[in-house]
C-alpha cells in the first residue's frame, strides 16, 4: 500500500508544481497589463523592475495555491482514470477514498502553508510592494520630445522640436522659450539642430544647440513692464550653445514604508483584530453621538442610549411606562386650531432638524464602516483562500476520476470554469459583506458554503462510480420527466 501511495503522490506532485508556476506566471502577466502605464518611460533600472515583479509574484500566490490544487487534482486523477489505473485499483478492492487519502494529507499541508504564507509573509511583501509601486508612480517620466509639440518637462523651459532623427537622435528646428526668470516670452532661442541628454545621476539635463539665434528683451530699470513703454532688444547669434538645467524628481527615491504600515493588506491576523477593535470602538462612539443628536421621544432616546452603552454604570434609568396608552389622536382632536398649528409646527421643525443631522452624518458613518469592514474582510480572506485549497481538492480529485482525461486539455477548461464561478460567487459575497448587506462571516464564507457541498457530492458520486459524464444518464432523466416525449411531439408537428 505504501508503494501505491508514493506512486499517487508522485503522479500528483509533478502536475501541481507545473500548474503552480504556470498560474503564477499568468497572474503576473495580468499585473503587468494593469500597471504597464506606471512603469513605461520612467527610466527605471532592471534591479527595481525585478524587485517589483518579485514582490508582485508573492501577491498572486494566495490565488495560485487553490487554482493549482484544482488543476493538479483533475490532471492526476484524470490521468489515472484515462490509463485504467483507477479501474485496476478499484478491482483490487481499494476504494476511491483510500486512493485519495495520501493526497488529502498533501492538501492539508498545502492549506497550512498557504495560511502561514498569507498571515506571516504576505503582509511584509505587500508593504514593500505597495511602497515600491508608490515610489515608481511618483517617479517623473523621462523627457520624451514629440515632433511639433511644446514640451514643458524641462524645468523653466518650453521646447518645440520640428523633427527628430530616430537613428542619430539629432533634434532639428528647435524653438525654446526661457521662463527661468519667471517672466513671459521675453527670451526666445531658435536653433538649427541640437542634442538633449540627462546626466547619469539624473540631476541635470543638458541641451547642446548648434547654429542658432537668441532673441531677448531687456528692462534696464528693473521696474514693472508697461504696455506704453519701449525696451531694448537684443539678438545673439551662436555656433554652439549649452543649456544645463538642474531637474527634480528624475532620480528614483524610495518612500518611507511607515506611510502604509497600518493598511489592512499589510497586517497579520493579530494586528487586524487590534485595528478592528480600535476602529470599531471609534465607529460606535461616533454612531452613539449621532443617535443622541437626534430629537426623538425621550423614552426612545433613553432606550437607544442604553442599547449603545456597554457599561452598566453609564446606562440611564428608564421611567416606568404608564398603565394606560396615550392616545395622541384623541388629544389632538380636542385642541383648538392654534394649538394644533403649534404642535404641527414643532413636529415639522423636529423632523427638519433630524433630516439635517442624518444628511450630515450619513456619508461620514458609511465611509467609516466601509473602512472598518476592509480590515474584517482581510482577516476572513486569510482563512477562506487557504481553506479553498482543501475545497478544490475535494472537487478536483473526484472530478478527475469522473472525467478520466489527463493532460492540459479538458482539465484546464474545467478548472478555469470552476475557478471563475468560485471567484464570481466570492466577489458577490465580499461585496455584500463590505456594504453591510450580509453579515461579515456569511458574506466572506459564502463561496465556501457553496463549493464545499459540491465537493462532498462529487466525492460521493465518484466513489459510487456514478456516470455523471455519460450522455445516457441525462437522457434517462429527461425521459423520466417526459421532456423527451415533448420534443418528439414538437418535431412530428413540424
Amino acid at each position: 500500500m505504501k508503494r501505491l501511495h508514493w506512486y499517487i503522490i508522485k503522479t500528483f506532485l509533478g502536475p501541481f508544481f507545473m500548474t503552480f508556476f504556470i498560474v503564477v506566471f499568468i497572474l503576473l502577466m495580468q499585473f503587468l497589463w494593469k500597471y504597464v502605464d506606471d512603469l513605461v518611460g520612467k527610466g527605471l533600472e532592471i534591479k527595481v523592475l525585478a524587485e517589483m515583479l518579485f514582490y508582485a509574484s508573492f501577491g498572486v500566490l494566495p490565488f495560485a495555491f487553490p487554482l493549482a490544487m484544482l488543476l493538479a487534482s483533475i490532471m492526476a486523477f484524470g490521468s489515472l482514470g484515462e490509463n485504467y489505473e483507477l479501474v485496476a485499483m478499484k478491482s483490487s478492492g481499494i476504494s476511491l477514498i483510500s486512493i485519495m487519502k495520501p493526497l488529502f494529507f498533501i492538501a492539508i499541508i498545502v492549506t497550512a502553508i498557504a495560511f502561514y504564507f498569507s498571515n506571516n509573509i504576505l503582509p511584509n511583501t505587500n508593504l514593500r510592494f505597495t511602497t515600491l509601486l508608490w515610489s515608481v508612480k511618483q517617479q517623473r517620466p523621462e523627457l520624451v520630445l514629440q515632433e511639433g509639440v511644446f514640451t514643458n518637462e524641462m524645468d523653466g523651459y518650453s521646447i518645440r522640436v520640428g523633427s527628430k532623427d530616430k537613428k542619430t537622435n539629432m533634434l532639428r528646428d528647435l524653438l525654446i522659450y526661457d521662463h527661468t526668470g519667471k517672466k513671459t516670452n521675453e527670451s526666445v532661442t531658435v536653433a538649427d539642430s541640437g542634442y538633449l541628454r540627462i546626466t547619469e545621476d539624473k540631476k541635470f539635463m543638458v541641451l547642446n544647440l548648434y547654429n542658432g539665434v537668441n532673441y531677448s528683451e531687456e528692462n534696464p530699470s528693473g521696474s514693472a513692464r508697461r504696455s506704453n513703454q519701449t525696451y531694448p532688444y537684443r539678438r545673439d547669434k551662436f555656433d554652439e550653445q549649452t543649456i544645463r538645467v538642474k531637474v527634480r524628481n528624475f532620480e528614483f527615491s524610495r518612500r518611507d514604508e511607515g506611510i502604509f504600515r497600518n493598511t489592512y493588506r499589510m497586517l497579520n491576523i493579530k494586528e487586524l483584530k487590534f485595528m478592528e477593535d480600535s476602529l470599531g470602538n471609534d465607529y460606535y462612539k461616533r454612531l452613539k453621538g449621532f443617535i443622541m443628536e437626534m430629537n426623538l421621544n425621550p423614552l426612545v432616546t433613553q432606550r437607544v442610549f442604553n442599547m449603545m452603552t456597554t457599561e452598566d454604570s453609564l446606562k440611564r434609568n428608564i421611567v416606568a411606562e404608564p398603565d394606560s396608552v396615550f392616545d395622541f389622536n384623541q388629544y389632538f382632536d380636542k385642541q383648538n386650531n392654534w394649538v394644533k398649528a403649534e404642535i404641527a409646527q414643532a413636529a415639522l421643525e423636529n423632523v427638519r432638524n433630524n433630516v439635517q443631522v442624518l444628511n450630515m452624518h450619513d456619508d461620514q458613518l458609511y465611509n467609516r464602516k466601509k473602512y472598518l469592514n476592509r480590515y474584517s474582510m482581510e482577516r476572513h480572506r486569510k482563512y477562506t483562500l487557504s481553506f479553498a485549497v482543501l475545497i478544490f481538492f475535494f472537487i478536483g480529485a473526484p472530478l478527475g476520476a469522473i472525467i478520466r482525461k489527463g493532460g492540459l486539455g479538458m482539465p484546464v477548461v474545467v478548472s478555469i470554469l470552476l475557478f471563475i464561478a468560485y471567484y464570481i460567487i466570492s466577489m458577490t459575497g465580499e461585496k455584500s459583506a463590505r456594504e453591510d448587506v450580509w453579515d461579515m462571516f456569511a458574506g466572506m464564507w459564502f463561496s465556501s458554503f457553496v463549493f464545499l457541498p459540491v465537493g462532498i457530492w462529487l466525492s460521493y458520486k465518484a466513489a459510487r462510480d456514478a456516470a455523471l459524464m455519460n450522455a445516457e444518464t441525462y437522457t434517462r432523466i429527461l425521459g423520466k420527466l417526459g421532456i423527451e416525449k415533448l420534443f418528439d411531439k414538437l418535431i412530428k408537428k413540424r
